[in-house]
């Protein structure tokens, strides 16, 4: 979800906006009636991503892991506070009757801990797609403290540690929530996507040949699990992403990706639709059902309100929250330098 800088790789964004998209697509078809669960694969997808970026912008900028974590909580926390907060304030006016809440599990949810939700018992957050982020923010935290190592070391130290972490969930099942999210194997897809930003940077990449037979295993395998009904976790869609990400950036190096503005800005904005769109699809399947609409219609206009809504929070809301914190550091540093 978290990405580069405009311009840099167009793959990558691509990429980007087919996640945010193909879990715009899971959550509208839940809310309308049809089944597309592996549009869920999404956040498998940004995973496998976010270790490539965190892995190749570290190695060209070498910041500190104070540095590190500062640029990281600029570009997450104020937009997905603010999300929560339009969560709680609804749940309080009765917008969300089925949304429980609790002091101690709002203040988890602000500070990216996993906890069981009084509503149901499952470990979401009161913005349910916040799930990903407390993933998102213990992979940062662990690859800012690695960041003090020998950068050889860096990659084994997150992977053994991980890896150790996979193996005591499976071998010990714990119940405690934070204990239990953090040992799943979906933490090594961050492992994966480091190991393809390594291989990258020492301009080990396939050839395009090769890059479109991976994308095309990648996505006849996503395709099989969703027509077949196949069960799958991140044991399964893990490699189909990371195989997806390998495969892109095969063409990328290979100069067959062109540079298309419409889907670069859906991938710069693939962070605010994802946390925006559940709200318009919400909207968008009551007013259908109420009406009787059609299903299919229905199904369509919510997905395009989805991700019209994560676009209009990007210019409106991320963007603006970008542009103020420049400005806001840059106005203390004149002051201090002055």
């Amino acid at each position: 979800m978290i990405g580069l800088s405009r311009g840099t790789l167009s793959g990558i964004q691509y990429l980007r906006a087919a996640a945010a998209i193909a879990v715009v697509l899971f959550h509208a078809a839940e809310k309308t009636g049809y089944h597309f669960a592996i549009g869920a694969a999404g956040v498998d997808v940004f995973f496998v991503i976010s270790g490539f970026i965190m892995w190749v912008v570290s190695a060209r900028r070498e910041p500190t892991p104070v540095q590190f974590l500062r640029a990281r909580i600029r570009r997450i926390v104020p937009v997905y506070w603010l999300a929560t907060a339009v969560m709680v304030a609804g749940a309080l006016g009765g917008l969300f009757p089925n949304l429980v809440l609790s002091l101690e599990h709002v203040l988890a949810s602000l500070f990216f801990i996993p906890a069981r939700s009084p509503s149901n018992g499952e470990i979401w957050p009161v913005l349910v797609q916040g799930w990903t982020l407390n993933y998102e923010m213990f992979f940062y935290v662990v690859f800012a403290g690695t960041l003090l190592l020998p950068r050889a070391w860096r990659l084994p130290a997150i992977g053994a540690l991980f890896g150790l972490l996979v193996i005591s969930g499976g071998l010990f099942v714990p119940d405690n929530a934070v204990l239990l999210s953090f040992t799943r194997p979906i933490i090594l897809e961050f492992v994966a996507g480091m190991v393809i930003g390594e291989l990258w940077l020492k301009g080990k990449v396939s050839a395009p040949a090769v890059g479109f037979a991976l994308i095309a295993l990648a996505f006849s395998g996503f395709a099989a699990i969703q027509i077949a009904g196949l069960p799958f976790d991140a044991l399964v869609c893990g490699p189909l992403a990371a195989a997806l990400v390998v495969g892109v950036l095969a063409l990328e190096a290979g100069r067959r990706v062109r540079f298309v503005p419409a889907a670069v800005l859906l991938g710069d904005a693939s962070y605010s639709i994802y946390l925006w769109h559940t709200f318009a699809i919400s909207v968008i399947a009551k007013v259908g059902t109420s009406m009787g609409a059609p299903a299919p219609a229905v199904f369509v206009i919510a997905v395009l309100a989805g991700i019209s809504a994560g676009v209009l929070g990007y210019f409106l809301i991320e963007r603006q929250s970008l542009l103020t914190t420049w400005r806001a550091v840059r106005a203390g540093f004149s002051r201090a330098v002055l």
